[in-house]
């Protein structure tokens, strides 16, 4: 279950550790999309960012990865899409496979009021599979951080797998990641407690195209921000 005496911690005062995330994806590069060919459940939720949004609206695709499908699917939509990633091997990618994009190279800690990176505000943030990269103690801040950086009313549309770990280091593509998870009612509470209306859901069943990586159970949320 869930612990929620982190909710009132000052996120200054969280040192984020995000030793070896960076550079395991930077060794992953396009192999992370051989071993996820499907994205389904990724798409499904970007055309319901699509279809929500008048053309020229502002996304943030939030751990962007290579760009590949979001990103490309969002900036050929016609929307202004702007793609933040910790690893500079997925922002590379990402540059080539969805020139019609803007991406940086940062981390979610960055965009945090006084995190030095300003953005601007956005009309819609999509956060595929990257809070699951943070420890639990962090992921209240960073929904506040997607609070802030969307206009009133703004979309936000994020997918977890289900699991209930926390900074968990696994296997993955042949190098470790720690990744964090809730289960499915636990996670519904921690969205809605950010600020967020959640208005469509969906999940998954996955078999990733890779033997050291176990079926999971992907959780879709597609929320408007109260307030």
């Amino acid at each position: 279950m869930i612990n929620s005496d982190n909710q009132g911690t000052d996120y200054e005062s969280i040192r984020p550790d995000r030793s070896g995330q960076a550079e395991a994806f930077d060794a992953i590069g396009d192999r992370y999309d051989e071993a996820f060919p499907h994205k389904e459940g990724q798409v499904s939720a970007g055309e319901w960012l699509i279809e929500s949004l008048e053309a020229g609206s502002r996304v943030l695709d939030l751990g962007c990865g290579t760009g590949v499908p979001t990103a490309r699917q969002l900036a050929d939509a016609g929307l202004e899409t702007v793609g933040v990633d910790l690893s500079g091997e997925m922002v590379k990618l990402a540059r080539e496979y969805a020139p019609e994009a803007t991406f940086h190279q940062a981390d979610i800690a960055d965009l945090r009021p006084g995190g030095g990176l300003d953005l601007g505000r956005f009309d819609a943030v999509a956060a595929f599979f990257s809070l699951l990269m943070l420890p639990r103690a962090e992921i209240p801040h960073a929904l506040q951080t997607i609070r802030h950086l969307l206009a009133p009313d703004g979309l936000f549309a994020l997918s977890m797998v289900e699991a209930d770990v926390d900074d968990f280091s696994i296997p993955f593509l042949g190098n470790t990641i720690r990744v964090s998870g809730y289960l499915h009612e636990d996670l519904r509470h921690v969205i809605e407690a950010a600020g967020f209306e959640i208005v469509k859901e969906s999940s998954y069943t996955y078999a990733p195209a890779i033997a050291d990586v176990p079926p999971e159970e992907q959780v879709f949320l597609c929320c408007r921000r109260r307030g």
